[in-house]
């Protein structure tokens, strides 16, 4: 069994990325778990000082659930042409662990209008020593409220995308 975690850089309630990590989940392939990650807005602001003997649960549940992973998929917005500041928090309480070395991870997409997120996310996570799987998914959510979300990642099409995406992930999860 592969296990991944998937991490939605965003924190909205009706959130499309959020939402397009949910439809993976729940269309993976019989041999991978795919767990979403639900604290990203419990995390403190990181703090070397508050690293070791001190680091906050919240960061530690993250630290070690991403330790544990086979994979890990991000989905994340873009604020202002850049990574969302919860995310980046996120991935700084990993910087110095070995967490992140030679984790395989998958970027996929709600908006095609991220790409300067997408290009710096990925560009922090290959600092950071993940193995950046460089499949992509791109399902369209922008502007779309729940409603239309779910028919959209209900359609047949969305559906086999999202199951050979976790497919081709898993293959290279298992190829490192």
């Amino acid at each position: 069994m592969i296990d991944i975690i998937a991490i939605s850089g965003s924190l909205r309630a009706a959130s499309t990325n959020s939402a397009l990590l949910a439809a993976l989940a729940a269309n993976a392939p019989a041999d991978c778990h795919v767990q979403v990650y639900d604290g990203l807005g419990r995390l403190p602001i990181f703090n070397p000082d508050d690293e070791g003997d001190r680091t906050p649960p919240e960061a530690a549940r993250l630290i070690e659930m991403i330790t544990r992973a086979d994979g890990v998929i991000v989905s994340c917005p873009e604020y202002a042409h850049g990574v969302p500041g919860g995310m980046k928090n996120a991935l700084d309480w990993l910087v110095s662990r070995d967490a992140a070395v030679g984790k395989p991870a998958m970027l996929v997409h709600a908006s095609p209008r991220s790409l300067y997120a997408r290009a710096a996310l990925a560009e922090i996570m290959r600092t950071m020593s993940f193995a950046i799987y460089e499949g992509a998914l791109e399902i369209a959510l922008l502007g779309k409220k729940p409603a239309e979300m779910e028919m959209i990642l209900a359609e047949g099409s969305n559906r086999r995308a999202m199951h050979g995406a976790i497919e081709a992930f898993s293959g290279f999860i298992r190829s490192k």
